[in-house]
């Protein structure tokens, strides 16, 4: 995520002259920071307004309200807050950041969530270096993905693999919650962790390329240099993108860590530090949005965010990639992540998620308190056109029925699901109340939340006694097909149901659901539980294989690879 999307041509060339020089991974241990980060503590009380970078998209915007400059520009939207001495440092070494942090040279910490929580238990040591976060900038929505081998389809399929991951980068807690949502943990896996992220010898990249290991937490160029071909190049035979954060778009936060001596003795500066932060979000959107009518200004600021963070001015289009790659939240965004309750994936609930799977993997000791600026929102509007939030982005309801359909008619059903799971129904129910499924409705709603980039297909089956008992009966085929035909309607009435009934009771709980990420489907009879004998479905042998037929089956199904119909509404 955090390194640019250098031009394919030049990256692949990078990539042979490096893999070709170079031959066999070091692979390192992993242990808590505070075991591995020994810097001096120095007092920070004082102005100091050192602000660090990392190579992403998000960072675009702190370049952008610096007046697309490392120092700060007159008339700048952080000059205009009276903050006329802010210099920005590119860090992308984390250990590196938090030694700088440790002696003052910074106040700020910049990371993902799981990088700050990383260093929580040791930056909580001192009362003074007790990191507060203070703002979300970005999702990953795009950038960061998992790739594996030819015989991992699913994510459950990873148990006892071997993925290679960078020590104590972004794609920890990443990894840690596709493990989680389907039903397994880090305890389950072997991780190799390397020390470099990308382009490196000792990255998950380089990793992969070793028949030992099954999957590897990549960046998306390198993801594109493993998958695009069928071995040549850089390519891994049968290689494939399992999952990136275009469909798990709120997995990876990225957010700014404040400390707490600074934060006391410096509130006012750090507040407006975050709304100038919300104002070059909004600034930036628009500038982008009218890109070609404001084209000196938008050169002037792409070129800025391309030298400062890619080191070439040049590299305009991977400075754009970097764009696309992330979502904005802005002030909304904030409001929802900080101060939410009822949010999926707010602030508390990715921290106990993070915390909790870096004690299991022996990145933490324990779970240590990671504390939010508690900022009065009302005080962060100023200067902002938008506060009321955006709406959800819209899927295609029509096209994606019909690739979906597409997909049902030439058997690749399965292919693209990510996690499924089943409810149950009793004979005649055409009611689904929240009371009776409410921890299947939580499960749909914090899939949603998580996988907002990906379908969910609600996938309603019917009991096929009826239909079996007219056939030995030796009823007319008319009363055959309309008897199928009744129990697909009824199937697909009950789907829909199911979906309402969700999407209700996430409303209900404050949590607002896309509807167009949900699409209804009644497969009747055709996909009993029995299993098909022929063209009919096989007489239930149990009265639990009865019971099981009647059922609703959620997919949440990756649709990133599929054609470009796919692409969710602007």
């Amino acid at each position: 995520m955090k390194v640019a999307k250098i031009t394919i041509i030049l990256y692949f060339v990078t990539l042979f002259l490096s893999f070709s020089a170079y031959s066999g991974v070091n692979y390192i241990d992993s242990p808590p920071l505070n075991q591995v980060v020994k810097g001096a503590i120095v007092d920070c009380s004082d102005s100091a307004v050192q602000v660090p970078l990392i190579t992403w998209g998000g960072d675009i915007a702190t370049i952008y309200a610096n007046g697309n400059n490392k120092n700060t520009a007159k008339e700048s939207i952080f000059a205009k807050q009276g903050l006329n001495n802010i210099s920005l440092v590119r860090e992308d070494v984390f250990s590196n950041q938090i030694n700088n942090y440790l002696s003052c040279k910074t106040p700020y910490l910049r990371g993902t969530m799981g990088m700050i929580n990383m260093a929580a238990e040791l930056l909580n040591k001192d009362p003074r270096t007790k990191p507060i976060v203070i703002y979300q900038l970005t999702w990953s929505a795009g950038g960061d993905a998992m790739v594996v081998k030819e015989n991992i389809k699913t994510p459950a399929d990873l148990k006892n693999k071997t993925i290679a991951l960078q020590a104590y980068g972004p794609h920890v807690d990443y990894l840690s919650k596709i493990l989680s949502d389907a039903g397994l943990s880090i305890k389950d896996v072997t991780i190799k962790w390397v020390n470099e992220l990308t382009g490196k010898r000792d990255s998950p990249m380089a990793a992969f390329y070793e028949p030992t290991v099954d999957a590897a937490m990549v960046i998306i160029p390198d993801a594109l240099a493993l998958t695009v071909g069928t071995g040549a190049e850089d390519s891994v035979k049968g290689a494939s993108v399992l999952l990136s954060t275009k469909t798990a778009n709120r997995i990876i936060a990225d957010v700014y860590a404040v400390r707490a001596d600074y934060l006391k003795a410096n509130q006012q500066s750090v507040e407006r530090f975050v709304n100038a932060l919300m104002v070059a979000e909004e600034e930036l959107s628009e500038l982008f949005k009218n890109r070609k009518a404001k084209a000196d200004e938008y050169k002037k600021m792409i070129t800025a965010a391309a030298e400062i963070l890619l080191d070439s001015p040049q590299a305009v289009l991977d400075a754009e990639g970097l764009y696309k790659d992330c979502e904005y939240v802005g002030f909304r965004g904030n409001v929802m992540f900080f101060t939410d309750k009822n949010y999926p994936r707010n602030f508390n609930r990715l921290v106990d998620e993070i915390q909790m799977a870096f004690v299991s993997v022996g990145l933490l000791s324990k779970q240590v308190t990671l504390e939010s600026a508690n900022w009065d929102y009302n005080n962060l509007k100023a200067n902002l056109k938008n506060t009321e939030g955006v709406e959800l982005a819209k899927f295609d309801k029509d096209k994606v029925a019909t690739v979906i359909t597409q997909k049902q008619k030439q058997g690749r059903e399965e292919e693209g699901v990510l996690f499924s799971f089943e409810v149950y129904f009793q004979s005649n129910q055409n009611d689904f109340p929240a009371e009776m499924y409410k921890d299947a409705f939580k499960k749909v709603i914090n899939l949603a939340s998580t996988y907002g980039g990906a379908i969910i297909t609600v996938e309603g089956h019917s009991d096929p006694l009826g239909y079996l008992k007219k056939k030995k009966s030796d009823a007319s085929q008319i009363v055959l097909n309309s008897t199928r035909q009744a129990a697909k309607n009824l199937s697909l009435s009950r789907a829909n149901a199911v979906r309402n009934s969700v999407i209700e009771h996430a409303k209900s709980q404050g949590t607002v659901l896309d509807p167009t990420q949900f699409t209804v489907i009644g497969h009747g009879i055709d996909k009993p539980k029995s299993g098909m004998c022929g063209v009919d479905p096989c007489p239930p042998k149990t009265k639990q294989e009865w019971l099981n037929n009647m059922r609703v089956e959620f997919k949440i199904i990756q649709i990133e690879a599929e054609n470009i119909e796919f692409e969710r509404l602007e």
